[in-house]
């Protein structure tokens, strides 16, 4: 008897010891990476918008306006996202309901008869029938804050959910923007193909009168046609591009192929790929960019979730009460005499379970550690891609700006030599070398501006977009 208390004794004194170390324990002072003062890319054409503005109201283009409409509403992955926001806050639900005892009710009705030969003198059997009607409650009694904890995880939980239906709008609003924006850029390629044939056919044209006029030879008709022919059998590639592109868009938008062809149909052309764009600071990334918010509500996650960890080492106290009636006439079941009742209040505390306690302690923390070092990366992933898109769009500007001198070089230099060609001071090779040569340099300014369209998109996208966050 007295090594059973002793034992216990030491028990307790380790288990003490155990809640002490968990309650001022030091705490890892975990410190996030710094972020930059200001961005690598420090010229002054930008100025602030209403970061509650939709971004894409900025490109002025009522389709791309109503495409993005029809895929935040339309788009499996949006449904899906919100979905999940609802199952989160039913989990919240069921952690409160921790808060609150259980109660059941039940019914019954019992005849029996027991052996009167199971004892050394043999009796007659016993029989006997009743009526049962009565209520249990269980009710858990959070002194030591266990069910508060689980409740806090779960919202925490909530809040990484809702930071995911942000991230999926950030990402599929840019979507539709980016095959948008390469849907008009294959287009805008057609109408410049197109344009080239009619001059192209021109230019044939002028070499067959020459050649019937005896002022020029079938070399400058066969070579003239080449060209022509060539920049024609680009039209097929280019349709084929131009209807895949509106394949995606329907995906996207969450249509049929086909749906959306009377909305693609308008005549809108390029958008405007330059504009102004508020980028900020480095810190404001925190507030606008889902990822990086769904990363910070995934470390309170984490971190609710140790706390809830620490309640395990810690008593239960809990109250366990039944009442009822037990006769056996069931018109006497509402009387007096035949009322049954029981309160236990029970304090339970588990004194060993072979440490997995605390190995789930342990693993907790080590998922807390994890989190914010993903945090960490992810902030400094969000700089750099706010840093190269900044880069890439303002070296596209650039880019624009050299190659429409190049085009417009091009176009001089076509004209030139198809006069010098019509007066017989040149051969025709020049004027299918400058054919070729604007051509080529209009569908790469072309190309450019596709490019500037989509790296504009880039940019909203790293800095996490201008809209409104969902509203539970």
């Amino acid at each position: 008897m007295s090594f059973s208390i002793r034992f216990l004794s030491i028990v307790a004194f380790s288990l003490l010891s155990i809640l002490s170390s968990v309650s001022k324990a030091e705490e890892k002072d975990y410190l996030l990476s710094p972020l930059p003062e200001s961005w690598q890319l420090e010229q002054q054409y930008y100025q602030t918008l209403p970061c509650d503005d939709a971004w894409w109201n900025t490109f002025n283009d009522p389709v791309l306006n109503e495409l993005i409409r029809r895929s935040v509403a339309n788009n499996y992955n949006m449904a899906s996202a919100l979905k999940r926001i609802e199952m989160a806050s039913k989990e919240i639900g069921i952690a409160r309901a921790g808060y609150f005892p259980s109660i059941s009710i039940a019914g019954s009705w019992t005849k029996q008869q027991d052996s009167g030969k199971m004892y050394d003198i043999p009796t007659a059997p016993i029989k006997s029938s009743y009526f049962n009607l009565g209520a249990s409650m269980n009710w858990e009694i959070d002194v030591f804050g266990r069910v508060y904890s689980n409740v806090k995880e779960k919202k925490a939980a909530y809040n990484v959910a809702r930071a995911d239906y942000d991230a999926v709008m950030v990402s599929l609003c840019a979507s539709v923007a980016t095959a948008y924006m390469q849907l008009r850029t294959y287009e805008e390629q057609l109408k410049v193909a197109l344009q080239h044939i009619k001059s192209q056919e021109y230019v044939c044209k002028i070499t067959e009168a020459r050649y019937h006029a005896d002022l020029g030879n079938m070399l400058d008709v066969t070579q003239a046609r080449v060209v022509l022919y060539e920049t024609e059998s680009t039209l097929p590639t280019i349709e084929a591009n131009v209807r895949t592109a509106k394949n995606s868009l329907a995906l996207l938008v969450g249509e049929y192929p086909g749906a959306i062809d009377a909305l693609l149909d308008s005549e809108s052309g390029l958008p405007q790929y330059q504009q102004t764009i508020d980028i900020g600071v480095p810190a404001e990334l925190l507030r606008r960019r889902p990822d990086i918010v769904e990363a910070e509500m995934t470390l309170a996650e984490y971190a609710a979730a140790v706390g809830v960890s620490k309640k395990d080492f810690l008593p239960t106290l809990s109250l366990t009460g039944d009442i009822g009636t037990t006769t056996h006439r069931g018109r006497d079941l509402f009387s007096k005499n035949s009322l049954t009742y029981s309160i236990a209040p029970q304090l339970s505390w588990t004194v060993f379970e072979g440490l997995s306690r605390n190995y789930a302690l342990s693993e907790a923390k080590l998922q807390l550690e994890s989190a914010i070092d993903q945090y960490n990366l992810t902030v400094m992933t969000a700089v750099e891609e706010v840093d190269n898109a900044l880069v890439s769009y303002a070296s596209l500007l650039n880019a624009i700006t050299l190659q429409e001198r190049v085009v417009e070089e091009s176009k001089k230099s076509l004209d030139l030599s198809f006069e010098l060609y019509r007066s017989g001071l040149t051969m025709f090779t020049n004027v299918m070398d400058s054919q070729i040569s604007w051509l080529t340099n209009q569908n790469t300014l072309t190309q450019m501006q596709g490019e500037a369209l989509a790296a504009l998109v880039t940019i909203y996208k790293s800095l996490g977009g201008g809209w409104k966050s969902f509203q539970n």
